[in-house]
């Protein structure tokens, strides 16, 4: 199969190339801004801002993997964050949607990332694919970025929007910026701790992208979380419990607000009881069920 990936020296791109590489039968284009990333093998040179995609260079694609975007927790956000982070999702997904219903013979598949943002501030509420958008600058940008997949799928693709939540990794993302202080026993609940946190490992992701691209009968928005319900509380407590430390400072939610401002308030505060209905509902096995069992696996 050859596929197109985007995004492939992230977090998730990185450790899905090294996974798909491992087959034979996989040869992967990689989608990249610059010629000096053209060291990790085949790789196409694009630029989103500039509506630039060589057409010519998709020829015999049979799948597409878009995990390109610019970091939601690097900085506080500014206006000139915010349009970055918004622009650097929608105007790449909206170019790479048109460039492929405009070919003749389009891929079968194009798996884009999205998250779970997409429902905002849910209290304890219950929510899966078929819950309407939230409120909030992500449900904002999960919304747009998903509606830039509409050209793909008139053109008959399958498109994926893959609704990530927190993924779990000791080498990137949230945990990783987590461990230093709960290894000194600095860590604790955020805020109330009653927000739920819906969270899926790294390998999970991977497993499940996998998964998405052989099924045919997935499509549409599926949520990549644990089906484990686990609020900040619950996070916190069971992170210290694996690590052996204390979790009694707790962070108030005014620091977080202070600190952080809309991020914090969005990323860390707001809560997302978000089920994996789909996952399921296909039978996906996950590797990591249990926050606990996560936590062991990975630390």
């Amino acid at each position: 199969m050859k596929l197109l990936i985007s995004g492939s020296s992230g977090l998730v791109g990185s450790q899905l190339c090294r996974k798909l590489e491992t087959d034979p039968v996989n040869q992967l284009v990689r989608l990249v801004r610059t010629p000096s990333e053209e060291k990790y093998g085949t790789s196409i040179v694009w630029q989103p801002s500039d509506n630039h995609l060589p057409v010519e260079n998709l020829t015999g694609i049979d799948a597409v993997i878009h995990l390109g975007g610019a970091n939601i927790a690097d900085k506080r956000w500014s206006p000139d964050v915010k349009t970055t982070i918004y622009n650097s999702r929608v105007q790449s997904t909206r170019l790479l949607a048109r460039t492929l219903a405009s070919m003749e013979h389009p891929p079968q598949v194009f798996l884009c990332a999205s998250a779970i943002g997409f429902y905002g501030d849910r209290a304890e509420e219950r929510v899966d694919e078929a819950s309407k958008r939230g409120q909030g600058f992500l449900a904002d940008v999960c919304d747009a970025w998903e509606q830039a997949t509409e050209p793909a799928v008139k053109a008959g693709i399958r498109v994926v929007n893959m609704r990530f939540g927190m993924i779990l990794d000791k080498k990137g993302g949230a945990l990783s910026k987590m461990l230093t202080p709960f290894k000194m026993g600095l860590g604790g609940r955020i805020g109330s701790g009653s927000q739920y946190w819906s969270w899926i490992t790294l390998a999970d992701v991977i497993n499940g992208i996998q998964f998405c691209l052989e099924n045919d009968n997935l499509e549409g928005p599926i949520n990549f979380v644990a089906p484990d319900e686990v609020t900040n509380q619950d996070f916190t407590k069971t992170l210290g419990k694996v690590l052996a430390r204390p979790t009694f400072l707790p962070v108030p939610a005014w620091g977080i607000k202070t600190v952080f401002g809309e991020m914090g308030q969005e990323l860390m505060l707001s809560s997302a009881r978000v089920v994996p209905h789909q996952l399921q509902a296909a039978e996906f096995q996950f590797q990591h069920a249990r926050l606990e069992d996560a936590f062991r696996e990975i630390l």
